[in-house]
């Protein structure tokens, strides 16, 4: 039985599973190794709840309750009495290896572990625990308290009763569940990603500009964001880095990333998070940057 949720990482995707899980009425312990991010997230929180309330989507009630059930924390032992544990730091391997080879010592032995990778084995991510079959991928989408979709994924050591608890979670946080077999980027970034990447050659081999690229698929596919734009929201390392586990992991040439993607990331123009993308976003206006 899950009652206390361990996020790692207070980053926008570990904010956002914290305050969904506490608005479900989860205890909430966030972890991040920097006081400062902590401090931050608690305060972004606090502001995306307020903003429900202001929207009559909660009551002033919930949002106090809510609040009342994240504690933050720069002390990864703090994450002991968790139940289930979530891993949202950086879409890097290696990082995440390391986060669960400090954890596991800290953590009771019925505890479960999961992954918010949006792209990594997560086979090969349990193998670097000491408890694969109470492990596996909850990916959640970005923006989380607004995207209603979480992809679950099960490792090949994955026990039933892992998945079932994990199905149970996710359904208290009112989210949807689609079930991804282990496979590089799963089902949501398998298919998005490629369409990205697509967009970016188009641009790279001037087709169309930024704004003709993002305006086609808003209007000609009924897209709420174009690629680009989207692009500038995820980040464009994520986009990169998925792009490189999809070639990587299936050998395909179809998956290569666009030589221009590779050069914004070298450029550290990493989208909205960085002020430069595919758009600059230091006027008051986000303007193509090519």
């Amino acid at each position: 039985m899950i009652k206390n949720v361990g996020v790692v990482g207070a980053g926008q995707m570990g904010c956002g599973i914290a305050q969904v899980s506490a608005i479900a009425g989860y205890k909430v312990q966030l972890y991040d190794v920097a006081a400062e991010r902590i401090e931050t997230a608690l305060a972004t929180i606090n502001g995306n709840l307020a903003r429900q309330v202001a929207s009559a989507k909660l009551t002033e009630d919930q949002r106090k309750q809510a609040m009342s059930l994240i504690q933050g924390s720069a002390d990864m032992h703090d994450l002991s009495s968790s139940d289930l544990v979530i891993e949202a730091v950086t879409e890097d391997e290696s990082v995440k290896r390391k986060i669960f080879g400090q954890l596991c010592p800290i953590l009771k032995p019925e505890a479960m572990l999961a992954t918010n990778t949006s792209s990594l084995s997560i086979t090969r991510l349990a193998s670097a625990t000491d408890r694969p079959e109470r492990f596996m991928g909850i990916h959640f989408m970005n923006p989380v308290p607004v995207m209603k979709l979480v992809e679950l994924v099960r490792g090949i050591a994955t026990e039933d009763e892992t998945f079932s608890a994990a199905k149970e979670y996710v359904s208290k946080l009112d989210k949807a569940i689609t079930v991804a077999e282990d496979f590089p980027a799963f089902i949501v970034n398998r298919i998005l990603l490629p369409m990205i990447n697509e967009a970016i050659y188009t641009l790279y081999e001037g087709v169309g500009s930024v704004d003709a690229i993002d305006t086609a698929m808003r209007l000609g596919a009924n897209h709420p964001m174009g690629p680009l734009q989207l692009a500038d929201f995820i980040g464009l390392d994520t986009c990169l880095s998925i792009m490189q586990v999809l070639h990587d992991g299936l050998a395909d040439s179809k998956y290569r990333p666009c030589p221009l993607l590779v050069k914004y990331v070298e450029a550290g123009w990493l989208g909205r998070k960085s002020g430069r993308g595919f758009y600059d976003y230091r006027g008051e206006t986000p303007v193509p940057t090519r």
